[in-house]
């Protein structure tokens, strides 16, 4: 090469480095950040809006209880054999993943294909106003809460992903462009849940019905209950208590949100096929000579061996003597009661006239009605699953016929009628555990409401059946208590029982699903002997 070739040449100037090119799962994630950012925001306001203006319209309850009337009799029963009375937490729960989950749908599908997040944001608002205006006694202005928290949630988004689009394609964020995008992601979800927490806050603080409640005390029984046997109750450590305490009792109903309702306004309508109509407030009520009477309530979900099963002492006023001022029609045949939010069921009219202590409830276990249990007045019917029966948060009862009218659960493919079966559970001791060798105490509860227990028999592996001791019984509407000692030799062994009721029906050992009318079979446990 010449020297003039060399002395030429001149090197080409450094290429600046080129910035890196954004990857694609953090351009998504940062989309889908904004839309859960912008969906919880919007949430937050709808929870606050309804504590404030519209209790019945909070998004995240009425979706869920939207859930609830939708989903199949065999997934609500599958949810309840999984997680017993936790079944409305976990409800809870399942909404808010999966609103989450479509956020972040939404939030990714607007960054790529606009408009398609916020049409997605637009429907989720629909489907919440369509789940607010199906509930009972619900107005356009219990559906301003998802109005307003599918607006905050559609602004938000456009707004956050906007911010994001300010990166040139193929170029990542700055530092300063993410810090901002994160402060304000940050902050939206940030105010969103704190306007959840106040919404709750303030939804617990502004109900009068609370210190209503507890100013309230109940009045004495014109018509004291028998006196409980001091026999009836068994000293068995682990055995299930003779009076199920009011924190422990079974809750399953399909209140998401339990109704706080204002005793000063409270009236049950009594109405249909009856000569008069009949409307009494909770004065009225009250003012009327009320009978103590103690009854076992059994959940129709209750699985063979299952705890969806108490006993309380109740205080109310005799259905049947409201029923009689009414003066029901020929050719009635059915009561159809209506909840607060809704709920009904259909109970047999002959068992609210009947001789069983069928009554407006007021108070359980010698205090006011907890509101998870109805406060402030509820239906206990003994012989009958609750479905058909123990009606929560009662407001009117409509006498009808069965060919006319249908419930709730009769419109799940339930039966109609709903009586107790009969059946037994052992408690002590319990399954998969060991006991030493020697005399060791069986002991459970069996049950025949408005029926009643004459014996209960405890079978060890497949040899012959032994009857055990039974405590004295309260009443033929209550669970009796049961105990057998048994000589334990070592090994491994099945425990069965099986009770026979009063009029000598022996429980059937043949296992039948709770739907659509209760689940059967023998309760068994396997029992290590060392």
């Amino acid at each position: 090469m010449a020297s003039s070739d060399v002395s030429s040449f001149t090197p080409p100037p450094p290429t600046p480095a080129a910035r890196p090119v954004r990857s694609a799962p953090a351009e998504l994630g940062r989309a889908a950040t904004a839309g859960v950012s912008a969906a919880l925001a919007g949430l937050g306001a709808g929870e606050l809006t309804a504590a404030l203006l519209a209790p019945a319209g909070s998004p995240v309850l009425t979706v869920g209880a939207l859930v609830v009337d939708l989903a199949p009799a065999w997934l609500k029963e599958l949810v309840i054999a999984l997680f017993g009375t936790g079944d409305k937490a976990v409800l809870v729960v399942c909404v808010i993943l999966g609103a989450v989950f479509l956020a972040a749908a939404a939030g990714v599908l607007e960054l790529r294909r606009p408009p398609i997040g916020r049409v997605i944001v637009a429907a989720a608002g629909a489907l919440a106003v369509v789940a607010v205006l199906s509930r009972q006694n619900t107005s356009v202005v219990d559906a301003l809460p998802a109005v307003l928290a599918m607006v905050v949630s559609a602004v938000l988004l456009t707004v956050l992903v906007a911010r994001l689009r300010r990166t040139p394609a193929g170029a990542t964020a700055s530092a300063p462009d993410r810090r901002r995008f994160l402060a304000w992601a940050g902050a939206s979800a940030g105010l969103g849940l704190l306007a959840a927490a106040g919404g709750q806050l303030i939804s617990a603080g502004v109900r009068a019905t609370d210190a209503a409640r507890a100013r309230f005390t109940l009045p004495v029984a014109a018509v004291p209950g028998a006196p409980i046997p001091a026999g009836a109750s068994l000293d068995v450590p682990g055995l299930a208590p003779l009076i199920t305490p009011n924190a422990e009792f079974y809750r399953i109903d399909t209140a998401l949100r339990v109704p706080r309702i204002d005793p000063g306004t409270w009236t049950l309508k009594i109405t249909g096929m009856v000569e008069r109509d009949i409307e009494i407030d909770f004065a009225d009520l009250l003012a009327l000579p009320l009978e103590e009477s103690t009854t076992t309530l059994t959940c129709v979900s209750n699985e063979v061996g299952g705890d969806l099963i108490g006993n309380a002492t109740w205080l109310g006023y005799p259905i049947r003597l409201l029923l009689a001022e009414a003066r029901p029609l020929a050719g009635a045949d059915m009561v159809l009661s209506r909840s607060e939010d809704g709920w009904t069921a259909s109970t047999p009219l002959e068992v609210l006239t009947d001789d069983r202590n069928a009554i407006l409830a007021v108070g359980m276990n010698g205090k006011p009605l907890p509101l998870e249990h109805g406060y402030p007045v509820r239906m206990v019917v003994p012989g009958l699953y609750g479905y058909v029966s123990a009606t929560k948060w009662v407001v009117e009862l409509t006498v009808t016929r069965f060919d006319r009218e249908t419930a709730y659960w009769t419109n799940r493919g339930w039966t109609e009628r709903g009586p107790i079966k009969l059946s037994s559970r052992i408690d002590v001791p319990r399954r998969g555990t060991e006991v030493p060798a020697g005399p060791v105490t069986v002991a459970g509860v069996a049950w025949s409401q408005h029926v009643g227990i004459r014996a209960v028999q405890v079978q060890v592996d497949d040899g012959d059946w032994n009857e055990a001791a039974l405590a004295e019984a309260i009443s033929a509407d209550t669970w009796r208590q049961w105990s057998w000692v048994w000589p334990a030799s070592a090994g491994q062994h099945t425990l069965r029982v099986r009770t026979t009721d009063a009029t000598g029906q022996v429980q059937t050992a043949v296992r039948r699903d709770v739907i659509p009318d209760g689940a059967t079979g023998l309760h068994d446990i396997a029992i290590s002997v060392v």
